[in-house]
């Protein structure tokens, strides 16, 4: 073990502090640190054999893999207590540690979920060879006509095609959008094709003129990187939605095609999965999951993000 003072020089880097306190939680792969981290493979592995040669960090082969971990140091001598206390007392002045904790939920989840690669892999081929009959519009005809009569929320719905969708089943269906255009032109479509439970609505995805604790169902699709502050908009789906009520966020990945600003008047380029399991998080969403659902192999290279939350 190292003496207290090299002890404090190690836990004074706060990269250094940041990787010890995820490897107390458990063993983590350079790989899953960087993830974490968002930092690059030599920056971490250095600080890493920093705290190795320190005595506090141990490292496990398994397979090509290697694991790092808090080393499993002498109760008898308090050095545990020493480190744990000290690494917990700094955390406190560390503003990255409730972000990396929420980091290390969702890597976890993904280890966990060894079915992943494999479904992300069969999305993929899905419509890659033509079949008589098959397409993603017959899937989701399918799918929606198997959910409960629900009263739902589409947030930034466009011209409407998914409200449109959704009331074929759903008890009542409002479709916000804060362009008058598109609301006139949505509400056009439902008159003409007789549908009743569908209304639109003018107004802003962040402040919604919908009743609190009325809606089963909040979706956002393709619009939350509209918002001007998205944070404000899970909230105010937070307030819409009754008790278990559900929401389901569909956008991109975080991507760096600065052209979507001027192209889709995209205010943001995207979300991480942990940024959008962090505002769900603090909007006060439990049961929260978020996953990479579809991947496009055309410049640029959009990928869609799922996420999913319940009051």
């Amino acid at each position: 073990m190292t003496s207290t003072i090299n002890l404090l020089r190690l836990l004074a880097d706060p990269t250094r502090l940041r990787l010890l306190l995820l490897l107390e939680e458990g063993e983590l792969s350079v790989a899953e640190l960087q993830e974490i981290l968002g930092m690059g493979q030599s920056r971490i592995s250095s600080h890493l054999a920093q705290l190795k040669h320190g005595g506090i960090v141990d490292d496990r082969r398994s397979g090509k893999n290697v694991y790092y971990g808090a080393a499993k140091l002498p109760q008898r001598d308090g050095a545990r207590a020493l480190v744990s206390e000290m690494a917990r007392a700094l955390a406190r002045e560390l503003p990255e540690s409730m972000r990396d904790r929420t980091a290390l939920k969702l890597i976890l989840r993904k280890r966990q979920d060894k079915a992943r690669e494999y479904f992300d892999e069969l999305a993929g081929k899905f419509g890659r060879s033509y079949v008589p009959g098959r397409s993603w519009k017959a899937l989701a005809h399918t799918l929606i006509t198997l959910l409960p009569p629900l009263r739902v929320a589409d947030l930034g719905a466009g011209e409407g095609t998914l409200s449109q969708l959704l009331a074929k089943q759903a008890r009542k269906v409002i479709a916000i959008d804060n362009s008058p255009k598109m609301v006139e032109f949505g509400s056009q479509l439902a008159r003409k094709h007789g549908v009743k439970n569908l209304e639109y609505r003018l107004g802003d995805i962040e402040d919604p003129p919908i009743a609190k604790g009325s809606i089963d169902l909040a979706i956002l699709s393709q619009a939350l990187h509209h918002a001007i502050k998205p944070e404000r908009a899970i909230a105010a789906a937070h307030r819409m939605l009754k008790k278990s009520g559900r929401i389901v966020v569909l956008d991109l990945l975080s991507h760096r095609f600065e052209k979507a600003r001027e192209l889709y008047a995209d205010h943001w380029l995207g979300f991480s999965e942990i940024q959008l399991h962090e505002v769900l998080e603090k909007s006060g969403f439990r049961d929260i999951g978020v996953s990479v659902v579809a991947r496009e192999k055309q410049s640029p290279n959009f990928q869609t993000v799922f996420a999913t939350g319940v009051k």
